[in-house]
């Protein structure tokens, strides 16, 4: 079965790559550089997966003049692993079950670094039995696929995961500044503690980054923001409170005021430099 993959970027394209490697046909589509067109996908490929930035995006190429359910026969499905609101992943399902389109959300967590090397893991809201069809598909692209449940389940866990790293990333920034500014060296303190209760996936990820300064994205922090801006809507909806998040949330929003949008999460760091904090 012909795969179509529409939104190349810095996770899209690795992900795209890792599935050719497993052998499948793939047609690509990205709006800066289409090698096929959402038309072409639609009519000739099974299944259809889409990364894109926000659900917007996800509802224009899905569902709006033009898009995948103009053209897509019954019986195909679309993965769609973008990080939106489970809201927009429930809007979106529901247009294509009235197209007789199976539709799955499925983000994913593990940022460009895991992207390329296939171990990403992938969240899954939607039918089960779907699910089950295409995850050997995923897994060709992640360590993991796990079913969630029903559909916008798979964001809310990817909502979940993503408030958990910006605390995380927020804690690492602030306690690797307390030792920076108390003159211990900070790779000593890195090594001392990785081992222990506080080391975390993040931290051995975002210390030498931030050690080397080097904030090239793996994931930028506009994008943060939107996924947090999810998260605190989501919350109001279902009325769960979401300080801390709201305040990250915050922090992250006065860096992308100050020009540190389009750099990597862990450019955290320079809000505790700053005398803003």
């Amino acid at each position: 079965m012909k795969i179509g993959f529409i939104g190349l970027g810095i996770m899209g394209k690795p992900m795209s790559q890792n599935l050719i490697k497993a052998g499948y046909d793939v047609l690509l589509y990205d709006k800066t550089n289409p090698a096929g067109s959402r038309e072409e996908i639609a009519k000739t490929c099974g299944i259809i997966i889409t990364m894109l930035p926000d659900g917007p995006d996800v509802e224009r190429v899905v569902m709006g003049e033009g898009g995948l359910l103009d053209h897509a026969p019954s019986g195909t499905i679309i993965i769609d692993m973008s990080s939106i609101a489970p809201g927009a992943a429930q809007k979106i399902h529901k247009a294509c079950a009235g197209k007789g389109v199976v539709m799955l959300d499925a983000p994913v967590s593990g940022g460009q670094p895991k992207a390329i090397d296939g171990t990403l893991s992938i969240m899954v809201g939607g039918c089960e039995q779907t699910f089950e069809k295409v995850k050997p598909v995923l897994l060709a692209m992640g360590a993991s696929a796990i079913h969630c449940g029903d559909i916008g389940a798979g964001n809310t866990a990817k909502l979940a995961n993503n408030i958990i790293v910006a605390m995380n990333i927020a804690a690492v920034c602030e306690a690797f500044t307390l030792s920076n500014k108390a003159g211990v060296d900070p790779n000593k303190v890195f090594e001392a503690i990785k081992g222990g209760l506080a080391g975390s996936t993040v931290m051995n990820a975002k210390i030498p980054m931030i050690l080397a300064d080097n904030f090239e994205p793996g994931f930028k922090i506009d994008l943060h923001i939107k996924d947090l801006r999810n998260a605190v809507n989501t919350g109001e909806q279902v009325s769960s409170p979401l300080p801390f998040t709201k305040q990250v949330m915050d922090i992250y929003q006065k860096l992308s005021d100050d020009g540190y949008g389009q750099k990597d999460h862990s450019a955290m760091w320079h809000y505790f430099q700053s005398d803003q904090c």
